[in-house]
């Protein structure tokens, strides 16, 4: 089954940095593309980063230049280093196999201001 857990999140000020783990288990992780989401209660849960199996990556515009998504395959494991976080970027971050459905617990980042 798969498995996905997310970690990292924190509170933390305006102009900080966090990096949020994702530990995966129950596929082909390295053969398989993986995305960030994040969701602020009463809006939709938006895409944030991919990374594909090759290591291609791609990033929303609210994020880019300052988020990074990285994977390391043999820890099965993809990461999200956030820098200069600003307060829209407080929300509930997920990872996920981009189009699946099914949704872990995420972990709560919180940026104040």
């Amino acid at each position: 089954q798969v498995r996905l857990v997310e970690s990292g999140g924190g509170l933390v000020q305006a102009g900080g940095s966090l990096r949020l783990s994702c530990a995966a288990s129950g596929f082909a992780f390295s053969t398989s593309a993986m995305a960030w989401y994040r969701q602020v209660p009463g809006n939709e849960r938006d895409l944030v980063a991919s990374i594909l199996g090759t290591g291609t990556t791609n990033y929303a515009d609210s994020v880019k230049g300052r988020f990074t998504i990285s994977r390391n395959n043999a820890q099965s494991t993809v990461y999200l280093q956030m820098n200069d976080l600003k307060p829209d970027d407080t929300a509930v971050y997920y990872c996920n196999i981009p189009f699946r459905h099914t949704w872990g617990q995420g972990t709560q980042v919180t940026v104040s201001s």
